[in-house]
């Protein structure tokens, strides 16, 4: 072999040589890029599947919340409802009493209500017409009583019950929904202690 085949020998193995080891670290590296592509792409699955878990969670609980507080608004709804219907009972209860409890009743009102001075007192047109006899004495009595004189005016006032005393022109409403009005958060507290003392909400 002459000495320019012996350099083309060499110059082949060197080569070869060479391109092995180009190979060999190719290979590693692309172990190595491989097995850290892998590693991030499991530590990005296992994020997402946490956040997806947490935002489940959440959900859930946002959901749970929810429902909860609707339970809760229908349940004091239900509640200010029969609260209602007691006291629209209560109201019609006392209008539709018989004339003596009625009136009894009236004068109660009016012992409260009446002023030392001297005015009217304007009842219903149903008051009017089913006054016990001798009522217009008591009311006369009561205002005495109290220092003032009422006269029983003829023009009747336009409620369901009660009465008007009017003073001066200026008009006390006595009537059985502007008490009821009056005391429709104190009688409404009375009643959800009687019926929901225990406080629950269902």
């Amino acid at each position: 072999m002459s000495g320019l085949d012996k350099m083309k020998a060499q110059i082949l193995k060197e080569a070869e040589t060479s391109a092995q080891e180009i190979r060999v670290k190719a290979e590693a590296e692309a172990q190595k890029i491989l097995k850290n592509a892998q590693e991030e792409a499991e530590a990005q699955a296992l994020k997402i599947a946490s956040k997806a878990e947490k935002d489940a969670l959440d959900h859930a609980s946002r959901a749970a919340s929810a429902q909860d507080m609707q339970r809760k608004q229908a349940y004091l709804a239900a509640k200010q409802e029969v609260i209602r219907e007691i006291l629209q009972k209560a109201y019609r209860r006392v209008l539709d009493l018989d004339d003596n409890e009625y009136f009894e009743f009236v004068e109660r009102l009016l012992k409260k209500y009446v002023l030392p001075e001297d005015g009217e007192i304007r009842f219903t047109e149903r008051e009017l017409r089913r006054m016990p006899e001798g009522f217009s004495d008591r009311v006369k009595n009561i205002a005495a009583e109290k220092g003032g004189s009422l006269t029983i005016s003829e023009q009747p006032c336009t409620a369901e019950g009660g009465f008007l005393l009017v003073y001066g022109g200026v008009e006390e409403n006595c009537t059985i929904k502007a008490v009821f009005d009056s005391k429709r958060e104190e009688l409404s507290d009375q009643v959800n202690r009687m019926l929901f003392a225990s406080g629950r909400e269902g």
